[in-house]
């Protein structure tokens, strides 16, 4: 109604000459209310004001986030958005509980409407099978539009079998995983007793949800103080609570708590959804296939009664075949009632799989896993599952994916103790972990190729493409983790292939969350052989110190790492202390300790010279040929790619390739064969996407932006950074991010934006600097320090003032010598004599360049020692030696001009010529350095190319 009359209200303020007015606030009031609530309406009002004052006020900014929090940030809102499409379907066969979903809807309306910000809690309780799981997930679907995210806990109050309920860490770290916390507080876990982690947790959750309004479904509780603790504070948020009983929340929660009990359906709704669940049958499918709906439809009101109201029982009594065949309305409570007769009816292959079922945990299912418990092939698995939804015995996820009601499960588990042979039920649950551990051993190797982990397995996979296998494991991993808390008894040779798998996959798609759980479940294994479980541990200690790497926490990846290189190598298992050696090696190599990392990847490598290691021989090899690029032995790193590419195919590793390939293109950038090294870094792009590596596209879109900066292409490569850099920050990769920053600086001076870029290249120093990545900061410090350089000189005309810039200069220097770069150290070395040139330090920039020099011949970087060469040349008429010094350059320009090479600079050969005319005209001392005013200094793309052999 009001927004009918908006437009009228705006015509007859505009007639008036005052367009808006008091009337068309009010209906804007009355409008917020009806739709979100006076606190939003104020806010937008407050920003609407802020913004008529902008042209009056200086305006108020929010202080900028640091590099980490804008990965977070950007984290926490891909994650958001995607999480309303993890939330369980209630189901398409959900009918009735109107009353309930507009109770629901009111309350939080009210809430909104009110002035303090506090969250609404609904306690739903009833009978086990009345469908409070079902209507909580309806409100939260029909509710999305109030809510930015949403997230299912599943507390397992009722859980069968005895299984411990969910602890409030893990709800917690459930909770903080699906709504986009920093994913650093999800791998780390230990170090802290279980409270105190709690407590952590705790602050740390309220702090991510304030003032997000998100909707939370906690499903199964039965502990009051635990239900406080995963309330979220200061937010307008929806908690929606399913349990069997009504629970005392606490008085002095900071909350809007309802309780709305959950009973029986009234008749019309309950043969509502008799006749909802009816259709489900089809023709001709299994042996449940009877008379139909139609047999339902003659007499709606005996299922109604029999099955007591209550939505689970409704839906397997109103299953096809049951016409003349329902049980007596008394006796037993109605879901037990509608589970007999559920049972009697089904065939003896369904019968068996709904008894081996519990064996699979809480998780939902796929064909697989009903195929591996029943040892039937797939297809037949899958028809019997869906046999099973058909008699309402089970709920469909999606797809060909279902899950089974705790009321359900706890039947089947019962029957399987009373009906089933023990032998044969541990061999089902066996045959269950042996076929996923081959399935996701299977989808590894497809990605990974033939390493030592599982070289001689798993041949067979049966995907018909790799994308394929990677969307199966994904739908996967929830169940794996969950089959696996379970697998006591079983080989657990089969339990470390399947683990191995699964940590491989989480660190390829950043599940960091899993496999911070994975960490802790091999950790919390008792059962099997002391060395297996040791081997187990170590295998998943390993992927956490790569996952720590990832996360930027450098100094405890190392840890990590060295302690694994150590058990590995106490056990004797070469094959796993290589790995765990390259591992490190690389983490040295980003903390910028380039002769330590060169020496263990060797080491790696000398334990990998057996044939059957070949597969991970390649990718040592690669990782040592980045390590020796960065040392400026192009020809060492090329001629290792070549060895290391040649490997990856053999072993059919379409990830070692993407990594080869991508590893190429910077060695080619180094050359300055930007085509060259765009082919390699496509490649490698084509190839990351193959395998869904968001971290591998990430890096390859940096260096593809990198390479526009080094073709003199800076507003392509604008654009392609800002692209990379919004997908590091999704990934929450900080040091990908940090190094882009680094490359987006580069391409903003090459537009001509000097102060956009000392920005830039001063969030990628502080980066680099908390990571304590020695090397990333040397390189941010280094062009940092030259563009402020620049910025300050472009504004007075001259190069005095320059401390600051100097500074930096000198601190990039020493990082340079002490990670032994000789390359960063020798350019940093011509940019400090720029500036002492400038200052009238002639003396100590002339010594400057004689250093330059050696670094420059010291790895054999012919571009870098013209340079250096070039600019001594021009310092020496003005150093003072005497009236000779004019002809000393002009001698030492001669030679430097009658020694071309291919290598060397093409804008250096305009400088000769031009500096030649400037001391054919004659150099007047008294003026001082000229070069810098005349341009005659090198720029960004001379030290980005080296000047190196190439390899033969």
């Amino acid at each position: 109604m009001t927004a009918r009359h908006l437009p009228a209200a705006n015509r007859r303020a505009g007639e008036r000459g005052r367009p808006g007015g008091p009337e068309q606030l009010r209906l804007q009031w009355l409008s917020a209310l009806e739709v979100r609530g006076v606190r939003p309406f104020l806010a937008q009002q407050r920003a609407v004001a802020a913004a008529a004052r902008g042209r009056r006020l200086a305006p108020r900014t929010a202080p900028a986030l640091r590099g980490a929090d804008r990965s977070a940030e950007a984290r926490r809102r891909s994650v958001l958005e995607q999480s309303f499409g993890q939330l369980p379907d209630p189901g398409e066969a959900f009918t009735g509980r109107r009353p309930e979903l507009a109770r629901i809807a009111q309350w939080v309306q009210a809430a909104r409407a009110g002035t303090e910000t506090r969250p609404v809690v609904v306690v739903l309780h009833g009978e086990p099978g009345v469908g409070r799981t079902a209507l909580a997930l309806r409100a939260a679907h029909a509710l999305r539009d109030q809510f930015r995210g949403a997230c299912l806990v599943d507390l397992r109050g009722g859980s069968p079998g005895g299984e411990a309920p969910l602890s409030t860490r893990e709800a917690l770290l459930h909770l903080l995983n699906r709504l986009g916390a920093p994913r650093e507080q999800l791998l780390f876990r230990e170090g802290a007793s279980a409270e105190q982690q709690v407590r952590r947790l705790g602050e740390l959750y309220h702090q991510h949800l304030r003032g997000l309004p998100v909707a939370v479904v906690l499903d199964d509780a039965v502990d009051a103080a635990q239900i406080r603790a995963l309330v979220p504070e200061r937010s307008e948020s929806l908690v929606l609570v399913t349990a069997r009983e009504p629970l005392d929340l606490p008085s002095d929660l900071a909350a809007r708590v309802h309780l709305l009990p959950v009973g029986p359906m009234a008749a019309a709704e309950a043969e509502d959804v008799v006749r909802a669940a009816a259709p489900r049958s089809r023709e001709g499918r299994g042996p449940l296939a009877g008379p139909g709906p139609a047999a339902v439809e003659a007499a709606p009101a005996a299922v109604v009664e029999v099955g007591g109201g209550l939505p689970l029982a409704l839906r397997m009594l109103a299953a096809p075949g049951r016409a003349g065949r329902l049980p007596a309305p008394d006796g037993g409570h109605a879901v037990e009632r509608a589970l007999c007769a559920a049972d009697a009816l089904l065939a003896q292959p369904a019968r068996l799989l709904l008894r081996r079922l519990p064996l699979a945990g809480r998780a939902s299912l796929g064909g697989a896993a009903a195929a591996a418990l029943a040892g039937v092939p797939e297809e037949a698995a899958l028809r019997t599952l869906e046999e099973l939804w058909e008699a309402g015995l089970i709920e469909r996820v999606r797809g060909q994916r279902f899950r089974m009601h705790d009321s359900v499960r706890a039947y089947a588990a019962q029957r399987l103790a009373a009906d089933e042979d023990p032998e044969q039920v541990s061999a089902a649950h066996e045959r269950l972990i042996r076929t996923y551990a081959q399935l996701a051993g299977s989808v590894i190797r497809m990605v990974d190729g033939k390493m030592s982990t599982r070289a001689d397995h798993f041949d067979g996979h049966g995907f018909g493409s790799l994308d394929a296998a990677l969307r199966w494991l994904e739908d996967e991993s929830s169940f794996i983790t969950a089959a696996l808390r379970h697998a006591e008894g079983v080989d657990q040779q089969a339990v470390l292939d399947l683990l191995g798998a699964l940590c491989d996959f989480c660190l390829l798609r950043g599940d960091l969350y899993r496999l911070g759980e994975i960490d802790e479940l091999t950790r919390a294994v008792g059962a099997g052989r002391a060395g297996q479980q040791e081997h187990l541990a170590r295998s998943v200690r390993w992927r956490t110190g790569i996952a720590a790497r990832h996360l930027g926490e450098l100094d405890k990846a190392r840890t990590t790492l060295t302690s694994v290189v150590d058990q590995y190598l106490e056990a004797r298992q070469e094959a796993g202390a290589a790995m765990a050696l390259v591992s490190l090696g690389i983490t040295l190599h980003h903390q910028g300790n380039l002769p330590e990392a060169a020496a263990r990847i060797r080491e790696a490598l000398v334990l990998q010279e057996p044939p059957e290691l070949a597969g991970d021989r390649a990718w040592g090899l690669h990782a040592l040929a980045a390590v020796e690029r960065d040392r400026g032995r192009l020809g060492e790193a090329s001629a290792l790619l070549v060895r290391s590419l040649a490997l990856h195919r053999e072993s059919e590793s379409v990830h070692g390739e993407a990594w080869a390939h991508f590893q190429l293109g910077q060695v080619h950038l180094r050359y300055g064969d930007v085509p060259r090294a765009e082919e390699e870094l496509r490649l490698a792009l084509d190839r990351y996407g193959r395998t869904r590596d968001d971290r591998g596209q990430a890096w390859a879109l940096t260096q593809l932006g990198r390479a526009r900066v080094v073709d003199g292409d800076p507003g392509t490569a604008v654009e392609r950074l800002r692209a990379a850099l919004a997908r590091h920050r999704e990934a929450e990769d900080v040091r990908g991010e940090a190094w882009t920053l680094y490359y987006l600086g580069q391409a903003l001076e090459g537009c001509g934006e000097r102060d956009l870029a000392v920005r830039e290249l001063e969030r990628a120093r502080t980066m680099f600097s908390r990571m304590r990545d020695v090397y990333g900061l040397a390189h941010a410090r280094h062009h940092s320090g030259r563009v402020t350089r620049d910025q300050r000189a472009a504004r007075t005309g001259n190069l005095r003032n320059s401390g600051f810039a100097r500074q930096l200069l000198t601190d990039a220097r020493a990082d340079f010598r002490r990670i032994g770069l000789a390359h960063g150290e020798g350019w940093t070395c011509l940019e400090l004599a720029v500036v002492d040139a400038g200052n009238g330090r002639l003396a100590q920039a002339l010594g400057l360049c004689d250093e330059a020099v050696a670094l420059f011949v010291s790895y054999g970087d012919r571009r870098g020692e013209d340079w250096a060469r070039f600019l001594r040349c021009t310092l020496l008429p003005y150093a003072g030696r005497g009236p000779g010094a004019p002809d000393e350059a002009r001698a030492e320009l001669d030679r430097l001009a009658a020694a071309p090479h291919p290598a060397r600079d093409g804008r250096l050969e305009d400088c000769l010529e031009a500096y030649g005319v400037v001391l054919g005209r004659g150099v007047d001392p008294a003026e001082g350095w000229q070069a810098w005013r005349l341009g005659l200094v090198p720029d960004l793309r001379a030290r980005e190319v080296m000047g190196v052999a190439p390899a033969a």
